[in-house]
């Protein structure tokens, strides 16, 4: 089981420990990840599709093109790159025009768009990929916690092109793999609701996109939640800088957030008996002594 393994940029920049994390999971597991050497970021769908559709058609299917040569289907670690990556191979799959027009662009910089590979999110990979029975053998120290699960905006939608088995309104698949773990996925309004980062809303709309995420948090407490668990570094960034930057907005007695934000392969490494040192969860340092 071999896949090329897309990164994008939120990690490598600010998520390390998530890459960490996925790495060691792959390799507990025995899954081998090829490098895309001279990937790009995706790029992002909120930003280039709506400024140059072109441009975000291109540079996604050079990317795509790096997993081609490779001859591995790509393994996305966020939802963002994955909802761009696999949109792009879909379009330009199904549009024999738009196949030649893209390719004209790639052959400048020595490049050609096959169709040759799959997209793929790192929860599909382990849920329909590896299969969930398989990675039950795997866990070792059940966690007993209780788990808010987000599944983010990218991973299921849209609709039109995305064809999990599952019910893109009601979907099971990513509380089951939390509930490998001992975990409890436990219910809670507002589950399918955007985190508040998406669409350049973080960026563009700082106080509408807090609004989000407080209503997130909110409902997440009231369900008696010990954590947060996503697929998404941007989405995981919302959460954790979101819970510092409400810490004015909040009614005054109002208690501040302050629940763990977890990725899925540091959930599942705890639960398969990996260190936190080993999935990159080290405790940060004080800086100020």
């Amino acid at each position: 089981m071999s896949y090329s393994l897309f990164l994008g940029c939120v990690i490598p920049n600010r998520y390390p420990m998530i890459e960490k994390a996925s790495r060691t999971l792959f390799e507990h597991l025995n899954i081998n990840i090829k490098e895309m050497k001279g990937a790009s970021c995706c790029p992002a769908p909120g930003v280039f599709r709506s400024v140059d559709k072109a441009l975000w058609l291109s540079i996604g299917a050079r990317n795509i093109s790096l997993a081609e040569a490779l001859q591995a289907d790509i393994i996305s670690l966020c939802n963002g790159c994955y909802g761009t990556l696999y949109e792009v191979n879909h379009q330009i799959k199904h549009n024999p025009e738009l196949n030649d027009r893209i390719n004209s662009v790639l052959q400048k910089v020595g490049k050609s768009f096959k169709g040759s590979v799959a997209v793929k999110q790192i929860v599909e990979v382990l849920y329909y990929d590896y299969k969930i029975e398989n990675l039950r053998k795997f866990i070792t120290n059940p966690l007993g916690l209780r788990v808010a699960v987000h599944y983010g905006c990218h991973l299921l939608k849209p609709t039109t092109v995305k064809n999990f088995p599952d019910n893109p309104d009601d979907p099971h698949f990513f509380d089951e793999l939390v509930e490998i773990t001992g975990s409890t996925s436990v219910d809670y309004q507002h589950k399918q609701m955007c985190c508040g980062a998406g669409g350049s809303l973080r960026t563009g709309a700082k106080e509408s996109s807090l609004k989000f995420t407080l209503t997130k948090l909110r409902s997440m407490r009231r369900a008696g939640v010990d954590c947060i668990v996503t697929c998404c570094p941007f989405c995981q960034l919302q959460f954790d800088l979101g819970q510092l930057e409400l810490a004015n907005e909040l009614d005054p007695d109002e208690e501040p957030f302050n629940i763990p934000v977890l990725y899925i392969s540091q959930l599942l490494g705890l639960a398969m008996g990996i260190s936190p040192a080993e999935l990159g969860m080290i405790k940060p340092v004080d800086m100020k002594g």
